[in-house]
């Protein structure tokens, strides 16, 4: 067969490709019917996908077999030639560019990218290994054995395709049985190292580069070099254009999906026609994306869709390239063709063995989990694939000699593909299983335990409630126990005898550290949970992402907010350079007119000096010089005009001078305060030194010391362009200062997320371990890493207040449009309001957060009586704050101050406006002696930390008892005092509903301190409560009694004080939840507060509401009738939102 005349990548020869296997077309090509063979392929892959399922090297080998049967159909029949010719003549890079960007790119979206960058030198260090050993090893056993004489580039070229292992089979089958992502991930980085220097090489050696007659090492080298950078470059820049495309709120997901599938092919053409790697390009495109990249639930619709096409490409890969060596002479396929295989497939696994064996120690060293059971499952991930046979054409192509029979070159690596497919899938998997890689650890066998427990307990009392209605009485619910109850078992690992008792009781150390890992994995979801509800921003949950998934792997290590801030660093520097460049700022010393009296020249002067026309024209004199420094510096310009350049320098020197002798006249010695004075002063003298040295060159010409002096002199002139810095100087600061302040608002974001992440992994504590000793470390760990990162909020708070502001304000808007869109989505789904309605709505809400990113980054301090307003208990209103105005003081405390002392009287309440303070106190009493607490023993220190708009002080302001804590400032401390006195007077003022808010807002606050797992479905704002009296305060002082209502109160707290059951005389010491069994308490102290949350109102008004007891407060109506107020509610909120629509018409019209 001739030379073929296309390469890997472009045709150079000719237009039309010759045939790598088969006959050419002896007869006249007329209209074929290739697509009805690519849709039968396709077809039967899908039938044989439906009945064969979990099988996909039979698919594959059976679709093999099915294109071996048409190529020798073609082979022999015209008719059947005729049909797969389209094929026979399609270039080989046609079929690499249609099928491998989409199978690239879904490989490495997969792979989880932080773990890779904490593994990237060992991935590239096993991928780099295995390129080595491949090429060497397979290179040596296919020169050695093979009985058809090919020579050393064919040995090499089809040894680099027989080595890339395929990054999707090679770690499917251990994704079913469980593995860890993080071995997975390994494996599936090497095999993209290995595809992308394959996919180099053959670049190399389709140019030509390593021919003897132009072979250059630096020049291979650098070459190499810029391809994998710019490619990467190129898959950064991509993945950065993508993500801002998807991210849009509203973009389409069908145009998302297509704008993504378009993209990755268009980078990988892009890349390809530059001279680069497409395969780096799209592997870096995959993995600079992850799952905050998209729109919720948009990565899995765009996963799907990729699945969707790889499945697709793989069936058409294996069938094609069946099809290729069926049109080949059969004579070919002989007893030595099998031995060879089998012989491939040995050295194929030897090779990987050994790969293993070097990189083992790199890998034992970085990760504490792999030992050699990993590593005797790794051995047998060389699985080949569909890269592989995208290469192999190649090989022929590239040969330094035609080979008769270029179909083996296929032959070898579709079947060795098949082997591995097959026997290493099944190895890997078995190996998995015997070596208990797949089986739970005792840890988590036991966290598994409790989460079956706790959803069978759901599931339970799910059927205890449908028991009670009146429809589902004749339900077989004996049967519905019997089908609903779950039988799960839990893999567990075959130990001995001798091993089994220590494996029954694992240690503190083993819980704990398994305990950490579910922390670690609940933190990840809460971010990821913040940033789709937009409470946290994409950047900072992707940090917090990185920062827990890096630390996940250090074993022992919970994450705290100082392994997050890696910003401190980043920040420091901002801020030494923002000062730097504030002290290099130019102010002008401006004297005082007057002190020239009635002389009229220094008056002139004075004028001139201090005009913005003067300023200007120092710095128009120094860009007017530009053109002839460079003269100066260009020699062949500065020989052809000396006398000019000399004149010009006396021009521009006696320019400087009057301009500094002006200035010494008006400002005198505070001339030499302003260091860029000096600097100009320092310019004329260099200038007139120099002007003397070209005068004394002129006389003496011979002397080459003052020659070389006047030289170097001469370049001195390059400072005369250092003022035009105070042009910069503002740009400069500007640019910095907003810096600062996005990296303070990150920072803010980080640490405020890192806060919500710790409260919802301790609502779970009790489902991550069900051993006490290891909930209560857990609760230590996280209490604190909590008060550490409220520490670090409130220093970043004191920082930047104008900044943290403007982010609590934008927090706000988007938290209150987002209960906007969730209340139009319930009135759509109801037909309140029509569809084109609601989606015209939704636009306009969606535009709304849309403008949110141009939010300004920072937001004036409102003045100290407005921090008033955030005083909940007086709820905005007027009267109230007009009240505590004309009362309240202002205080300042600097750091260290000690605010007030614990065991001294309350003076007043403080309103934190600014700085922070820490609050030290041993377990808080809740007016209860500590003799009588159960927990009477525990010494354990509490702290706190309280930033602006916390209130200190209330409780011991209302009980007039002794303060149970200290606070002492941390930072520079701005209170609004209400002293106790003014308090007591608004309290007779506004008699009693005042003193009653007050109470409220701290029995919601226990409430949700204490139980905010418990009261997760309810919604206990203050608001809601007090005008709709969803929950309110009893008052029991001691021996007093107090009914409760089971049926109409849902919860009742124990806030303050102590009361003991009167049925069975069982104690109850706040805080706690009282048990539904209790009917009737007494109160056992001085004062006892107690939260009711009352039960929903039934469907029909059965009656009255208890009252309140004895607060005597009246202002709401037990028997207010809840079922007419929700529908006046809804109706309002129809009406509000139909005028606006109709008022959003109106302005479009």
């Amino acid at each position: 067969m001739s030379k073929a005349n296309v390469s890997f990548w472009v045709q150079k020869e000719g237009n039309r490709p010759d045939l790598l296997c088969g006959r050419a077309a002896d007869y006249t090509v007329g209209k074929g019917h290739f697509l009805i063979l690519v849709w039968s392929t396709l077809v039967l892959g899908g039938l044989l996908r439906a009945f064969l399922k979990n099988s996909e090297v039979i698919v594959l080998t059976i679709l093999s077999l099915f294109g071996f049967f048409i190529g020798q159909l073609a082979y022999n029949f015209v008719e059947m030639h005729q049909v797969v010719y389209p094929l026979l003549r399609t270039p080989s890079f046609s079929l690499y560019c249609y099928f491998s960007p989409l199978i690239i790119f879904m490989a490495a979206l997969d792979v989880d990218f932080y773990i890779l960058k904490n593994m990237f030198w060992q991935v590239f260090l096993a991928g780099l290994i295995s390129f080595a050993t491949t090429f060497i090893l397979i290179g040596y056993v296919v020169l050695k054995f093979n009985k058809y004489s090919w020579d050393l580039q064919s040995c090499l070229l089809f040894s680099m395709a027989l080595g890339i292992t395929d990054p999707i089979y090679s770690v499917n089958s251990l994704k079913t049985i469980g593995i860890s992502k993080m071995y997975t991930d390994i494996i599936r980085g090497e095999s993209m190292v290995v595809c992308g220097f394959t996919s180099i090489f053959f670049t190399i050696f389709q140019r030509g580069i390593l021919q003897m007659s132009n072979f250059r090492e630096l020049h291979v080298i650098m070459g190499l070099i810029f391809d994998v950078l710019g490619s990467i470059a190129c898959g950064y820049w991509c993945a950065r254009i993508i993500q801002f495309i998807l991210t849009d709120l509203f973009s389409n997901t069908l145009t998302n999906i297509i704008f993504c599938i378009s993209m990755v092919y268009m980078t990988f053409y892009i890349v390809e026609f530059w001279g680069m790697s497409g395969t780096v390009a799209l592997a870096t495109v995959g993995l600079n994306l992850d799952s905050l990249s998209f729109k919720p639930r948009i990565k899995l619709i765009i996963t799907k869709f990729l699945i969707m096409f790889s499945c697709t490409f793989q069936h058409l890969i294996y069938t094609f390239f069946g099809i290729v060596i069926g049109c080949g002479e059969v004579k070919y396929f002989q007893f030595h063709t099998v031995v060879f295989i089998f012989i491939l497939f040995v050295t194929v696994n030897f090779v990987r063995f050994v790969t293993v064996v070097l990189v083992s120690p790199v890998l034992i060293h970085s990760s504490y989990e792999y030992n050699w059971r990993w590593g005797i499952v790794t051995a047998w991930s060389g699985i080949k694939g569909v890269f592989s046979l995208l290469f192999a054409p190649e090989v022929h192509n590239l040969a330094e000699q035609r080979v008769e029979s270029p179909q083996l070159f296929i032959l070898y690596i579709q079947v060795i593909s098949l082997m591995t497919l097959g026997i290493n899938s099944y190895m890997m998997t078995r190996l998995a299983w015997t070596l208990d890689l797949c089986v739970l650890s005792i840890p988590r066998q036991m966290a598994m335990q409790n989460a079956i427990k706790h959803i069978q307990e759901m599931i339970q009392s799910r059927i205890t409630l449908f028991k009670t209605e009146k429809l589902l009485t004749n339900v077989n619910w004996t049967l519905v126990e019997e089908k609903t109850k779950i039988e799960y078992i839990i893999p567990t690992p075959q130990v001995s005898s001798d091993n089994e008792a220590k494996e029954e009781f694992p240690t503190d150390e083993v819980l704990i550290e398994e305990a950490r890992l579910h922390v670690a994995i609940i933190q990840i979801s809460s971010f990821e949970k913040q940033c789709n509800d937009g409470v946290l921003s994409v950047e900072a949950a992707r940090t917090l992402i990185g920062a827990t998934k890096s630390y996940c792997h250090v074993q022992g290590k919970f994450m705290s907010i100082y392994d997050v801030s890696t910003y401190v660093r980043a920040r420091s520097w901002l801020v030494k350079f923002k000062n730097m460049l504030t002290f290099l700022e130019y102010h002008k010393d401006k004297t005082p007119l007057i002190l020239y009296g009635h002389n009229k020249f220094l008056i002139f002067i004075y004028h001139i000096v201090f005009s913005e026309e003067f300023e200007n024209a120092e710095h128009i004199i120094g860009i007017m010089y530009i053109y002839p420094m460079i003269m100066h510096l260009w020699p062949t310009a500065r020989k052809l005009n000396v006398s000019g350049l000399i004149f010009v320098n006396y021009y521009f020197v006696f320019l400087y001078l009057l301009e500094s002798a002006l200035k010494i006249i008006i400002l005198k010695r505070k001339y030499f305060h302003q260091h860029w004075n000096t600097l100009e002063f320092s310019i004329v003298l260099i200038g007139i030194v120099d002007i003397f040295c070209i005068y004394f060159v002129r006389l003496r010409p011979d002397n080459l010391m003052l020659i070389q002096f006047t030289v170097i002199i001469g370049y001195f002139r390059i400072i005369r362009f250092f003022p035009l810095l105070k042009i910069i100087i503002p740009l400069l600061i500007n640019i910095v200062d907003v810096q600062i302040k996005k990296r303070l608002s990150l920072t803010y974001s980080i640490t405020k997320g890192y806060i919500k992440s710790l409260e919802d992994t301790k609502f779970l504590i009790r489902q991550i371990s069900s051993r006490k000793s290891i909930d209560q470390k857990l609760y230590e760990i996280l209490e604190t890493n909590k008060r550490d990162a409220v520490k670090e909020l409130g220093l970043i708070e004191h920082e930047g207040r104008d900044v943290v502001i403007a982010l609590k304000t934008k927090q706000a808007i988007r938290n209150v449009i987002a209960k906007a869109l969730k209340s139009l989505t319930f009135l759509s789904s109801r037909g309140i309001i029509d569809k084109y309605e609601s989606v015209e709505m939704n636009k306009v809400l969606l535009e709304k957060i849309k403008s949110l990113n141009n939010f300004p980054m920072a937001i004036p301090l409102p003045t100290p009586d407005k921090y008033l307003h955030n005083i909940i208990w007086l709820e905005n209103k007027d009267v109230l704050i007009e009240f505590f105005k004309e009362r309240a003081k202002l205080a300042y405390f600097d750091y260290g101050d000690v605010i007030c002392k614990e065991g001294e009287m309350p003076q007043g309440i403080y309103l934190i406006i600014s700085g922070m303070a820490i609050l030290e106190s041993s377990p808080p009493t809740f007016g209860i002696d500590r003799s009588l607490r159960p927990d009477r023993e525990s010494t354990t220190r509490f702290t706190e930390y309280c930033t602006s708009g916390d209130i200190i002080g209330e409780l011991s302001c209302l009980l007039k008892r002794e303060i149970e804590y200290t606070v002492i400032c941390e930072t520079i401390l701005q209170v609004c005092f209400i002293s106790l006195e003014d308090l007591y007077e608004g309290f007779d003022f506004f008699w009693p509903s005042l003193e009653y808010k007050i109470w409220l807002k701290l029995a919601l606050g226990i409430a949700h301190q204490y139980f905010e797992s418990s009261l997760v479905d309810e919604d206990l704002k203050f608001q809601k409560c007090v005008m709709l009296n969803h929950a309110y305060v009893e008052t029991l002082s001691s021996y007093n009694e107090m009914s409760i209502d089971n049926v109409n109160m849902k919860f009742v707290i124990l806030v303050y004080g102590s009361v003991i059951d009167t049925k069975t005389e069982v104690p109850y010491f706040a805080p706690c939840i009282l048990p539904k069994t209790c009917e009737q308490v007494q109160g056992t102290s001085d004062l006892s507060k107690l939260l009711v949350i009352q039960a929903p109102a039934p469907d029909k008004n059965d009656g009255n509401a208890k009252v309140m007891g004895n607060t005597g407060l009246g202002m709401t109506k037990r028997d207010y009738q809840w079922k007419k107020k929700d529908e006046v509610i809804n109706l309002t909120l129809w009406i509000f939102l139909f005028v606006t629509i109709k008022l959003h018409s109106e302005n479009k019209l």
